[in-house]
């Protein structure tokens, strides 16, 4: 334990075990302060140089868990291990419940000191390496592919990203469509082991279902008809690497099942193949549906669903965000002022103001496509309200009518009454007539309905039951 140094802080008023933990600790490579005081402790620690601190839990002035709690309060970043006399069931509970390392019994082992400093010089080095990963980020991603945000659920995302990109588990990206989730994904691969083996991205719900077998697990020539020749599959392209599965909820029943079993064991099938292969993927996955729900009606296998959601990380639509609309149109006018306008532009104060009040159902996708075309069309350095007067009159025509609107509306009418049945009666308000559609527009077909909705057809044939639902040309 030579490098890096560890600066430790030893606050006890029995100079023996100051002594024996300088010894020990400076034996071991660490830079030893040591006092016989809580206030003395309080002023070396306020420092912020020290990253591990071993304080008595009875001495003169603030006690060791005093001082734990001071040094929360500060926001310093010190390990505190609390030493104590006193064996006492509420001393350990109080210790750790304050956010404690550990909590040592005099007399101790030198051998649990050394395992503790070693333990927090290895934490300080994985730290490090995290913060050097999330650096590399930015080197390793694709221009256009950097997340961007300021408000408070992406900085929370992004630490999580950071926690979560070393650690080779499965993670369950959802969110509405165009909030960036593959973007997330990127991210969490760049900033992870595998960043410099493949990323490979694959859109289960743009890929028929008759194809996306072969395309995950690869086929061998002739498994079909225009199987011309082998294929390794996404699996194999991927091994090393990581997998991204977008859209996962689309994925049809069967091929769920077959996904399941090569997530236990770690080996695919090529179609028309009965010998397996042993791949090391990583798996992302990612989805605007509510899986949980998909879950209950039967549309998606709960186990599966258990091994993709190992962390769950959610993307909220932009309009719950609105901090990041001015940071993000920034950025995608710096990404693509040169090509678009010839030239760099800015936003007005008004120009602002604007876009704040749209709701962007589109989400940052929506927002990137307004930024590209006012650039085109535009003909100032300075984007005006006018250069994205495309979105002010549909948003003006919706202010009043917009699905959510409606709903609070609704739900704000049915509170007055203190309905209780007002989940029941909005869903059925809005289920009714996007079933009614979806029905009318396949001419009855109940199968095409159920695709055309994104729903189980068995699920579909209850609504209409439970909805007394008229089908067309059936009244």
């Amino acid at each position: 334990m030579t490098e890096p140094e560890l600066n430790v802080l030893v606050a006890d008023d029995e100079p023996s075990i100051r002594f024996v933990l300088r010894e020990t600790l400076e034996e071991q490579g660490c830079v030893v302060t040591d006092v016989d005081d809580g206030d003395a402790a309080l002023d070396a620690l306020a420092t912020g140089e020290h990253s591990l601190a071993f304080l008595d839990i009875r001495m003169p002035g603030p006690s060791g868990l005093e001082l734990l709690e001071r040094i929360q309060g500060l926001g310093l970043d010190c390990s505190i291990v609390i030493m104590t006399a006193q064996n006492t069931y509420e001393n350990a509970v109080e210790a750790m419940k304050r956010g404690a390392l550990d909590y040592l019994v005099k007399p101790f082992g030198m051998d649990e000191v050394k395992a503790l400093a070693a333990k927090v010089l290895r934490t300080r080095e994985l730290e490090r390496e995290v913060r050097q990963l999330r650096r590399e980020v930015g080197k390793q991603v694709r221009p256009g592919e950097r997340l961007v945000g300021k408000s408070a659920v992406m900085l929370e995302l992004f630490k999580t990203i950071g926690r979560v990109a070393p650690r080779d588990v499965p993670v369950l990206v959802t969110g509405e469509s165009g909030t960036g989730k593959e973007l997330v994904a990127r991210a969490i691969h760049a900033a992870s082991p595998r960043s410099e083996r493949a990323f490979v991205a694959v859109n289960t719900a743009a890929i028929p279902r008759d194809l996306l077998e072969s395309e995950l697990f690869g086929h061998e020539r002739g498994a079909f008809t225009g199987a011309v020749a082998a294929r390794s599959g996404r699996f194999r392209e991927a091994s090393g690497g990581t997998l991204f599965l977008d859209e996962i909820g689309d994925m049809s029943s069967d091929l769920q099942a077959k996904l399941l079993r090569v997530l236990q064991d770690q080996v695919v099938t090529p179609v028309g193949s009965n010998a397996s292969q042993k791949v090391d993927v990583r798996i992302l996955a990612a989805t605007h549906r509510d899986l949980d729900e998909a879950v209950s009606s039967g549309d998606f296998r709960e186990d599966l669903l258990y091994r993709l959601r190992v962390v769950p990380m959610h993307l909220p639509p932009l309009r719950d965000r609105r901090d990041d609309v001015r940071v993000l149109a920034d950025h995608f006018i710096a990404r693509y002022a040169e090509d678009l306008a010839g030239g760099p532009r800015s936003l007005a104060d008004e120009t602002i103001s604007v876009l704040l009040r749209h709701s962007w159902p589109g989400n940052v996708r929506e927002l990137e496509n307004a930024v590209k075309r006012a650039l085109v069309l535009g003909s100032g350095a300075v984007l005006t309200p006018e250069d994205f007067a495309f979105i002010q009159e549909p948003e003006a025509e919706r202010s009043a009518t917009t699905l959510d609107e409606l709903v609070r509306r609704e739900a704000d009418t049915e509170l007055d009454r203190e309905s209780d049945e007002i989940y029941r009666s909005i869903i059925e308000r809005v289920e009714r007539p996007m079933i009614e559609a979806a029905l009318a527009r396949t001419e009855g077909n109940q199968i095409k309905a159920a695709a055309l909705l994104g729903i189980n057809r068995n699920t579909l044939r209850k609504k209409i039951v439970d909805l007394d639902i008229a089908l067309p040309g059936r009244e």
